[in-house]
């Protein structure tokens, strides 16, 4: 299947991207880090708050007016986590993550439900979920919300590559950290879903008990790769990449992403998609992850062999559902599926109040009643550090100059 690029764009950017810049960008970059163990003894890193990164400041800076934005920002955190020397000659990189702690008395409530690890689309961040997140822990959900490397306010000096293994390693290395390699739940939206994926099937494969459940929304899981644009000479991937965050194409994305656009498709909306690429790097991690060829998912659904749950928006114009959705119902080994009305490619912002209460459903179920919450005994991350494994010149000339949607195969 191929969408256009705006059409891409707004299924992993989702409706979080902006024509904007501002006159002062303060993002903190230094590689000062404090060093705090793990609780438990059965993982091999010490937990590594970078106690020097600044969040980002979304009311002053980014001029966002949204509360939820400004919340979620200042529990945001960076920690060194553990890579293959291939991503960093210190095997570690800087990760970003938002986490909303359960409320305890709805978790004791709750049977205890597993945690939930949130994966953002393409070229967004954890702010994502700023809408999400907050419910969920109220309903007694224990919620982390991750960034991608190379996205989000992830490290971006002193990488290697920010490829698509990169980022399943990055991600392996934030669990096993962060999250101990206790049993979780991943989830993933649009491009978050194929790096969900990815996590998932290796997790699976290895029978390492971590990936216990899986939640997909609107998610890219049958789309492998990001097509010609791979194999563009960096010139020409460099002048679309910067089209990426354009007025225009941002703008159609955001307007793409929901199914009621008066109330969403903002300019706040706009804005907190779009903060994040004004970071000195972030055009260099983009040409890496395109040069990577991106993920190759559609062959490892059918090894997440957990329960699944599979959310999606009834009005989604990124990725149809009746498609979609039904083939991985298909190709699952456990799946279920719920539409959410009145809602286009991205239910965590549109309708996040049913989009938690269906998932904090799903999670207490008794599909989970054998699964315990416990710290896992494995004492490293159970990953292998492999590879996963156009445009043509006048339509990115076009492209750059009148805004125009060019062919990208992937949800990207």
């Amino acid at each position: 299947m191929k969408l256009n690029l705006a059409a891409a764009l707004a299924g992993v950017t989702l409706p979080t991207v902006l024509a904007f810049t501002p006159t002062r960008t303060t993002f903190h970059r230094s590689s000062s880090i404090t060093s705090m163990q793990v609780a438990s003894s059965s993982s091999s890193w010490s937990l590594q708050e970078d106690l020097t990164f600044n969040p980002p400041d979304t009311m002053n800076d980014a001029q966002i007016s949204e509360v939820a934005c400004a919340e979620a920002a200042s529990l945001m955190k960076r920690v060194k986590v553990p890579v293959p020397e291939y991503v960093n000659d210190d095997k570690s990189v800087g990760i970003s993550y938002i986490h909303w702690k359960a409320d305890e008395t709805a978790k004791r409530n709750n049977k205890n439900a597993l945690p939930l690890m949130l994966v953002h689309g393409l070229d967004s961040s954890c702010l994502e979920y700023r809408r999400l997140g907050p419910k969920l822990a109220a309903l007694g959900i224990d919620t982390y919300a991750v960034d991608l490397l190379g996205w989000g306010y992830t490290q971006l000096d002193d990488v290697k590559t920010f490829s698509a293994q990169a980022k399943v390693d990055a991600l392996a290395g934030f669990w096993e950290v962060v999250g101990n390699n206790q049993p979780v739940c991943i989830a993933g939206a649009s491009l978050g879903g194929a790096a969900s994926i990815e996590y998932a099937s290796a997790s699976r494969s290895k029978k390492d008990g971590i990936v216990q459940g899986a939640i997909f929304i609107d998610a890219q899981g049958f789309i492998d790769g990001i097509g010609p644009m791979a194999a563009l000479p960096n010139f020409l991937a460099k002048i679309g990449i910067e089209v990426l965050k354009s007025e225009p194409l941002r703008d159609s994305a955001n307007q793409m992403s929901y199914y009621d656009k008066e109330a969403y498709a903002t300019e706040d909306a706009l804005k907190v998609g779009r903060y994040h690429c004004l970071r000195e790097g972030w055009d260099d991690a983009f040409l890496s992850f395109m040069k990577s060829g991106g993920f190759s998912p559609s062959k490892k659904v059918e090894k997440i062999d957990v329960p699944s749950l599979i959310l999606w928006g009834r009005q989604d114009g990124i990725l149809d559902g009746k498609e979609f959705a039904d083939k991985f119902v298909e190709t699952l080994p456990d799946a279920e599926l719920c539409w959410v009305e009145e809602c286009g490619h991205v239910p965590h912002l549109e309708q996040p109040e049913f989009t938690a209460e269906k998932i904090a459903s799903f999670l207490r179920s008794d599909k989970f009643e054998d699964v315990v919450p416990a710290v896992s005994t494995s004492s490293s991350s159970p990953f292998s550090f492999g590879n996963v494994g156009g445009i043509a010149a006048a339509g990115v000339a076009a492209m750059a100059a009148a805004g125009t949607a060019v062919t990208l195969i992937g949800s990207n």
